[in-house]
Formats: C-alpha cells, sequence, structure tokens
C-alpha cells in the first residue's frame, strides 16, 4: 500500500470535499432581498390595474347586522330594542351576534314596527338612511347605529399564524390583513398571493405580486368582509434547505473527516 508522502498535501486534498460542501450549502441557503421586498419599483413591468377607488361592502344575503336604535322617548327605545334593553354600549361581541339582524334570502330584514326592510345591494350608510327614514314616522330625530357583525377576513396559507381575523376599520389594506397574521413566512411565496372575493352569485380569484407597487392600484388593494386571503408556498417549499439538519450533517462530515486526517497522519508517522 503506498501513501502520500506529504502531509500537507494530503490535508489540502482532505478538506476539499467538506469546503465544497460548505460553499453549496452557503450558496444554496442565501436569500436574496428581491424575493422578499414588498412594493418594488419594475420601470419594465406592466401595470396591469387601472386605479380603482376602494369600494364600500355591499350587504349580502346571510350577513349579520347589529342595529341599535336611540330615541328621546326611552319606552320607543325599548321597542326597537328588545334583546339589548337595559344593556349599554359595553355589550360583548357574542352580545352583539345575538341581537343582530340576518339578513334573509329575499334581501331584507324585519325591525319590529318598521316590518322587512330591503338592505341586500346597500353600503351600510345606506342602511342606516333607509332605516332612519322609516323612523321618522314612529318618532323624532331617531339616532342609529348600523354594524356589520361578519366583519371578518380568512388568511391561510404560508403566514406565521394562519386564522380567521375580525376587521374593525373600514379601509384595511392587504398589508396590513397579514401584519395581522405575523406576515409572509420564510417559506411564502410573495410573487403568488391570492385573494377570494365572495359576491353575491359568483366568487373572484385574484393573484397578486406583493414585490410589485402597482398593487396599490387594484380594486383588491383593500380587503373587504368574507374575504380570504392565501399565500402560496415557494416551489420547493418541502425541500427547503433551512429545513434540513445541516449542522449535524456538517458536524458528521467534519468529525469525520478529522478522524480520517488523524488516522492518515497515523499511518504517515509509522511508514516514516
Amino acid at each position: 500500500m503506498k501513501f502520500d508522502q506529504n502531509p500537507k498535501g494530503l490535508l489540502t486534498r482532505s478538506l476539499i470535499p467538506f469546503f465544497t460542501v460548505l460553499l453549496i450549502v452557503s450558496a444554496v441557503s442565501c436569500v436574496h432581498t428581491k424575493e422578499t421586498t414588498y412594493l418594488q419599483q419594475y420601470d419594465d413591468k406592466e401595470n396591469l390595474f387601472a386605479y380603482t377607488p376602494p369600494s364600500d361592502y355591499l350587504i349580502q344575503t346571510n350577513d349579520n347586522l347589529y342595529i341599535r336604535i336611540s330615541t328621546p322617548d326611552p319606552q320607543w327605545s325599548a321597542i326597537f330594542n328588545p334583546e339589548s334593553s337595559g344593556v349599554g354600549m359595553g355589550m360583548s361581541e357574542a352580545a352583539i351576534q345575538l341581537s343582530s339582524y340576518s339578513v334573509q334570502p329575499n334581501g331584507t330584514i324585519d325591525l319590529p314596527y318598521i316590518g322587512l326592510v330591503e338592505v341586500r345591494g346597500l353600503t351600510i350608510n345606506e342602511v342606516k338612511e333607509v332605516i332612519e327614514s322609516e323612523l321618522r314616522d314612529y318618532v323624532r330625530d331617531p339616532s342609529l347605529i348600523v354594524r356589520l357583525v361578519n366583519n371578518n377576513i380568512a388568511i391561510l396559507g404560508e403566514v406565521e399564524a394562519p386564522g380567521l381575523y375580525p376587521v374593525y376599520k373600514d379601509r384595511l389594506n392587504i398589508f396590513q390583513a397579514l401584519a395581522m397574521a405575523g406576515d409572509i413566512s420564510e417559506f411564502g411565496d410573495r410573487y403568488r398571493v391570492a385573494i377570494i372575493r365572495q359576491g353575491e352569485d359568483t366568487s373572484d380569484i385574484v393573484e397578486f405580486d406583493l414585490t410589485d407597487r402597482n398593487i396599490i392600484d387594484s380594486e383588491y388593494y383593500y380587503v373587504q368582509p368574507n374575504d380570504v386571503l392565501y399565500v402560496k408556498p415557494k416551489k420547493g417549499r418541502y425541500f427547503s434547505i433551512n429545513s434540513f439538519p445541516w449542522t449535524f450533517v456538517l458536524s458528521s462530515i467534519t468529525a469525520t473527516l478529522s478522524l480520517f486526517i488523524l488516522v492518515q497522519n497515523l499511518i504517515y508517522i509509522q511508514q516514516n
């Protein structure tokens, strides 16, 4: 058996596989900032969205409306608010849910004394105006609070905390919505984020590139009640470099190479 008579050359050749693996792992594990930066300016990319002002949500069948009617006469207030009589404005969300009015398949809600009121296809402010107009036949100077109870959005896929989230503001954009879910995870594809918007009869599915600032011109930039945001996983998500136990592998390789070099050096010393 013939061994290398130069221990320095032997050591160099022995370390080559180790450093090769290390360089490959370092190169693959690097994530370019372009993949994780939102709202970038692409001069060579066509803007697919013409600017559309954010639209107000239109009431749909099966929506739940919380309606509280206040009048100068406490007796009339109690008549119009039988479920919440004696309850202050500090009502819990569960209490509001129980005292809400569900929009029937014919698009109406049934109010005490007033009867059926058509609300489907109206905004919250328009519903308020219609009910106030009907109330003037019974009381003077009515005051109304109208809220959409089922004002929630679902955020699914590769985000830090997927789930169903309530929306408490009128204008919530897609980035604020994702922030509620802890932002997109390291495995999420920011080039392929889908929004599912439910209509009365159909649902629209639109896919976005969140790294492109042109998204702010889209009518889907602001989320609406019952929207579903879905962040798709990156290609090769389940074979991700970050999920592989590279620390253990590299440690094992290092230990093996060290043992190999030690044995080779001992053999060299014995031969000489």
